[in-house]
């Protein structure tokens, strides 16, 4: 193990500062300083890991990361060793040491009573040493079994599935519908969390490896199902849960109420250098987001970065707690108050905030003010507006932030005879496999709006599905069944 007396020699928990907030917001960049080898408390803080008998970081992660071995090799600064650990079960530990939520922490046994190991950090600080000591290098398969596979969609659940199933000589086209190949890790994640260097050199090291890419083509309309599945041995649905939630009140057609995604995606064109018509931006407004998750977090530092004059939160349900209530006991994953970067640059956030309607402006067209109510929870546990509290706060744009409801099914229904959940996903088996043969879907396309670390483990999942339905047996890893269910999806 790490030093087996470092959680009592260290008992606090550090990570790397963050760039100053007045400094960041003249930029997309990163706003953390991530930690070097050089910096005397990454050691401290791996060495902070107890090494436990029963180590319950590993039942907060899907992917079954192998937390304690790359904790001690960090410690010990085998950096080559720790690398091997954290891919034997992850291929993008650079995606999720920065934008997963990490309920590994949760999990910590050490957070019973201290503050948890910083998995998360000792994490991304492993890939990205690794790259900068050039010991991320391509797998290239030994064979070629002859057989081909198209992944749709390019998320971490389709380039998971891909990565796995072109190292196990399967010859691998993904394709994407969006000019450059990242899905919503791409246009969906702003680069302050997460910039595009790490997709794209994740990308060159696939292409090495063998893996094709295809975006700019939409499956449905510019090749259809039909012909897709003409052409190769297996198919992999990975498209994710695109379809908005939809906030049902008067006025939500007025020119200035958008979904957080039709913001989000030109916002983070443009600075990747595009070129955008008719960009929808802060610059000058009074912003009001609606939903207080990690999109909304999203959408605030955006809309904060673009100049808004204002920008405010609104959230329907009450404020969590900022330590672990009762009712969430460790291990599991509790809903807590968070401080994301974003919040740390301004804006307000109000809670117990029921949207009644958008109220238009003169012209009958364009959103003038919201029009909301104190939130009252009812015995049988709904949320709806209390009588007698509405008031009206005046916004230029709204951005409506609610999460997903899962993918978009109309062509694949249509061109292969899929099948749907009774909550609108693709329905599947446990190996991931449909009703239509040689036809596999991972990730949110199947499982619903979750976290990035279901995607990686559902795409390595049914990668290992499909290899077997190719090949008779697969030596690639499962770590999860499509039924499986996320403590907190």
């Amino acid at each position: 193990m790490a030093d087996h007396r470092g959680f009592l020699k260290v008992r606090e928990r550090e990570l790397p500062p963050n760039r100053p907030v007045e400094v960041r917001l003249r930029d997309w960049k990163d706003v953390h300083a991530h930690l070097e080898e050089g910096q005397p408390f990454l050691k401290e803080q791996a060495g902070r890991c107890m090494d436990c008998g029963v180590p319950f970081c590993h039942n907060g992660c899907p992917l079954g990361n192998l937390i304690p071995e790359w904790n001690d090799l960090v410690w010990r600064g085998q950096w080559g060793d720790a690398i091997e650990r954290l891919h034997a079960t992850n291929n993008f530990p650079e995606f999720t040491g920065r934008i997963c939520p990490a309920p590994c922490e949760s999990s910590c046994v050490l957070g019973i009573n201290q503050p948890p190991v910083t998995i998360k950090n000792v994490e991304v600080s492993i890939i990205d040493e690794a790259f900068d000591r050039g010991l991320v290098t391509p797998q290239v398969p030994q064979r070629l079994t002859g057989h081909t596979v198209a992944v749709v969609g390019s998320g971490p659940a389709g380039l998971a599935a891909a990565q796995q199933l072109t190292r196990a000589g399967h010859t691998v086209a993904v394709y994407e519908r969006d000019d450059a190949i990242g899905g919503l890790l791409r246009y969906g994640v702003p680069d302050f969390k997460l910039e595009k260097i790490h997709i794209d050199r994740r990308l060159a090291q696939m292409e090495a490896e063998g893996t094709r890419f295809r975006p700019g083509v939409e499956i449905g309309r510019d090749l259809t199902w039909a012909q897709l599945q003409a052409r190769y041995d297996a198919i992999v649905i990975a498209t994710g849960a695109t379809v908005p939630r939809e906030l049902s009140v008067p006025g939500n057609d007025l020119e200035g109420v958008m979904f957080a995604m039709d913001y989000l995606h030109p916002a983070n064109a443009v600075a990747a250098g595009k070129t955008v018509a008719d960009q929808v931006t802060a610059e000058g407004k009074h912003v009001v987001i609606i939903g207080g998750g990690d999109t909304g977090s999203d959408c605030l530092g955006t809309a904060l970065r673009q100049g808004a004059a204002s920008v405010t939160t609104l959230a329907i349900g009450k404020r969590p707690p900022t330590d672990r209530p009762a009712n969430q006991p460790w291990p599991t994953d509790p809903i807590l108050f968070e401080v994301s970067s974003s919040h740390e640059e301004g804006g307000e956030r109000a809670y117990l905030a029921s949207t009644v309607a958008f109220e238009p402006d003169e012209t009958g067209t364009r959103v003038a003010s919201l029009r909301l109510a104190t939130t009252q929870y009812l015995p049988d546990g709904r949320r709806v507006p209390t009588a007698g509290t509405e008031r009206e706060l005046p916004v230029d744009l709204v951005l409506v932030a609610m999460g997903f409801t899962g993918p978009e099914t109309q062509t694949a229904v249509a061109q292969l005879g899929l099948g749907l959940t009774s909550r609108g996903a693709f329905a599947r088996s446990d190996d991931f496999a449909t009703a239509v043969p040689g036809v596999f879907v991972a990730g949110d396309a199947g499982r619903g709006q979750s976290l990035v670390v279901w995607a990686i483990a559902e795409g390595r999942a049914a990668a290992a599905a499909v290899d077997t339905y190719l090949s008779g047996a697969t030596e690639l890893p499962s770590p999860v069944e499509a039924s499986t269910l996320a403590l907190r999806p």
